[in-house]
């Protein structure tokens, strides 16, 4: 199982030194991936209809995650980037691929993009897109992707995207691997269908059910098992202890990958408090 970490960019951002201290540790402790959240548009809660239900505010900070991965692709040689997740739906397609493409040009293939359709219409109306088609926009956006990232010219007429006979340029060298991510039993098929894993933001016991899920939709599709990927952040872990039980428990039902989380765990804003939070989920795992 690859074992990954996640910046904890809602409690310590806007700052270089930090950032490449959190970097440079992740090399040093072993871990072999760095996740990064997206939002782009922060919004309080307060007098909203409908409510908003989420769980970030203005409040917290959020780096974009493409701008993060190039900076620290250049501190580490090692480390892959993962996003978990990004909001595809609320961003221009093909700006994306060209995102895409060039952090993983740059990064020498160490690029994982994993997507979701997000749940803050306040960010998808500051962003110009549809808050209610983001399922379906989700799912052509998917195909787009791997197109452009392909081909040099590429004409496409769907719902959402048009594309007359135009690409991106650099493409990348590959197809980026692409997961999804969700906890609804729609977003299990799509992920089953259109993706290369999934990423689960849950418990040990839940992540364990809902792979069960997604598993059920592979059979169904009859898609391999054993080539889909299935990560674990420990986003609900309450210590290290529990953190580091959850992804035995997930890697012990099959998962391929976990991602150690350290936000919302009562840390100082710190970057060296959380560096030791990992690295101690990091040895709880380790250990056995």
């Amino acid at each position: 199982m690859k074992i990954g970490v996640s910046y904890p960019v809602t409690e310590v951002a806007g700052d270089p030194d930090e950032i490449r201290k959190f970097v440079k540790a992740a090399d040093e402790l072993g871990f072999t991936h760095m996740m990064a959240y997206d939002h782009v548009v922060k919004a309080p809660h307060e007098g909203r209809e409908p409510k908003l239900t989420g769980p970030y505010t203005e409040k917290d900070s959020f780096h974009d995650p493409f701008v993060l991965f190039a900076f620290a692709a250049a501190i580490s040689a090692t480390l892959e980037f993962v996003t978990g997740v990004l909001v595809l739906p609320q961003r221009q397609t093909a700006l994306v691929a060209q995102q895409t493409a060039d952090v993983d040009l740059l990064s020498r293939e160490r690029l994982r993009l994993g997507v979701g359709i997000g749940w803050n219409y306040v960010e998808y109306e500051a962003l110009g897109q549809d808050f209610k088609t983001r399922a379906k926009r989700l799912e052509e956006q998917i195909g787009v992707l791997r197109a452009l990232w392909a081909d040099p010219i590429v004409t496409f007429n769907g719902r959402f995207d048009k594309i007359d006979r135009a690409g991106i340029n650099p493409r990348p060298r590959r197809q980026i691997p692409l997961w999804l991510g969700g906890h609804s039993e729609p977003a299990f098929e799509r992920g089953a269908r259109l993706g290369d894993g999934f990423i689960f933001a849950a418990d040990g016991k839940s992540a364990v059910e809902a792979w069960g899920r997604v598993k059920h939709h592979l059979a169904e599709l009859g898609r391999d098992e054993t080539a889909f990927g299935r990560e674990l952040l420990t986003i609900f872990a309450k210590d290290p202890e529990e953190g580091a039980d959850a992804i035995k428990m997930f890697r012990d039902a099959g998962g391929t990958h976990g991602t150690v989380q350290s936000m919302n765990k009562g840390l100082p804003r710190d970057i060296d408090a959380h560096i030791e939070y990992v690295a101690k989920v990091k040895r709880l795992i380790d250990a056995g």
